[in-house]
């Protein structure tokens, strides 16, 4: 998301009616379009999109829901065609595509994706994956056909952390329980499989939580980044009002290790004072 009234005063700027992604992209450069998953974004949303957003910035939308979770990647090229044409006015500024898959979809999905895979082939677009069912992440030849899978077809895979949103203290805040029973518990395989690594880092409450699971990462990104790679770092708090300030205090350690200009304050950091 790139608008949440809880970062009004911080990331946002004070009230008032803004276009919250031009704020969003003067601080962060990409964002994880989660509402490409519910529904199909009207025509007028894109095109206010489009407008707003500067051309180095980058959308990772989510396959709609319907595609991944209700018809499961079959007999879905009509509906398919109609959501690339819909985002097509954002293509010049798309990054990977996620198709995150169910959790109970294991290697049944493998030829599935194939078929998908040669059916976008040619479409100028770049996909990711985030398995989600155990067999994926067993270490075995499940897992092992589908990152074979997703190496041939330039496909990265999703590496989704939630080391840090399961390992943290136990507190009463009320956000915490839902997130642990909205995300799944699978452990953190490390792969990139093509060149935009994504990794979506579910956070705690607890900051000394987050940074110590965050420190391999700092290694890791900036030797992808090292390596000619664009990965893609997305990081959520339990009930993401602490998100923002999280995503640059993170990004900040992989910047100052390779040795970039480093995100600073935000747009509505600071209002109200004079001095």
């Amino acid at each position: 998301m790139w608008a949440n009234d809880d970062w009004r005063g911080s990331l946002l700027p004070g009230s008032g009616p803004r276009e919250h992604l031009a704020d969003y992209a003067q601080v962060f450069d990409c964002v994880e379009g989660n509402t490409s998953f519910y529904a199909l974004p009207p025509e007028s949303a894109v095109a206010s999109w489009a407008r707003q957003a500067p051309e180095h910035f980058r959308f990772c939308f989510k396959l709609p829901g319907r595609l991944t979770h209700e018809l499961r990647l079959q007999g879905i090229e009509e509906e398919l065609a109609e959501f690339l044409a819909r985002l097509a006015p954002l293509k010049s500024r798309m990054g990977p595509i996620m198709i995150q898959l169910p959790r109970d979809l294991g290697e049944e999905v493998l030829p599935r994706l194939a078929q998908f895979f040669a059916h976008v082939e040619g479409a100028g677009l770049d996909w990711a994956v985030e398995p989600r069912a155990p067999s994926f992440f067993a270490k075995g030849s499940v897992e092992r056909q589908l990152n074979r899978l997703l190496i041939s077809h330039g496909v990265d895979r999703v590496m989704l952390d939630v080391r840090p949103l399961f390992s943290g203290p136990d507190t009463a805040h009320p956000g915490l329980a839902v997130a642990r029973s909205e995300k799944p518990h699978r452990p953190l395989h490390v792969f990139s499989s093509a060149r935009q690594p994504l990794v979506r880092f579910i956070g705690h409450h607890d900051d000394a939580t987050n940074l110590a699971f965050f420190q391999p990462w700092v290694e890791r990104l900036s030797l992808w980044i090292s390596q000619g790679k664009s990965p893609f770092l997305f990081v959520h708090t339990p009930d993401n009002k602490a998100a923002p300030a999280l995503a640059r205090r993170l990004a900040n350690q992989v910047l100052e290790r390779l040795d970039r200009p480093l995100i600073g304050a935000f747009p509505g950091e600071g209002q109200g004072r004079l001095f």
